[in-house]
């Protein structure tokens, strides 16, 4: 089981990222999977989380900016990023094996990670 997340790199506050999260070793419709993301010297936290029904939840600082999505025919979940801002900055992470919990998932509730790629957005 293998998660692989990418799309990470640098944009102006304003711009867009889309991050992708590619997985190998299992079926991708029977899974949830959730991004997460780490500044530095600050908690994990959640961002998105997309369930096995599609039904989608947002962190309230990015609501109406990002939007979760799966193909699970490419077995890939994507995370577009729009109206960055700086404060966006961070190491993003996708993971699995967890649930979303009607949004109040937590980073120590899914067992299974990628490798994070990093966002920076500056000026």
């Amino acid at each position: 089981v293998q998660l692989q997340a990418s799309g990470g790199g640098l944009a102006q506050p304003g711009g867009s990222l889309r991050l992708s999260c590619a997985v190998s070793g299992f079926t991708l419709t029977y899974y949830t999977i959730a991004w997460f993301r780490q500044a530095p010297g600050k908690e994990r936290e959640g961002v998105s989380c997309i369930s096995t029904d599609d039904s989608t939840y947002y962190a309230d600082s990015v609501k109406g900016r990002f939007t979760i999505s799966r193909d699970n025919m490419k077995s890939t979940v994507y995370l577009q990023m729009n109206s960055l801002k700086s404060e966006d900055t961070a190491v993003y992470y996708c993971a699995t094996h967890g649930g979303c919990y009607g949004g109040t998932y937590k980073h120590q509730e899914f067992a299974t990670w990628g490798q994070g790629t990093q966002v920076t957005v500056s000026s």
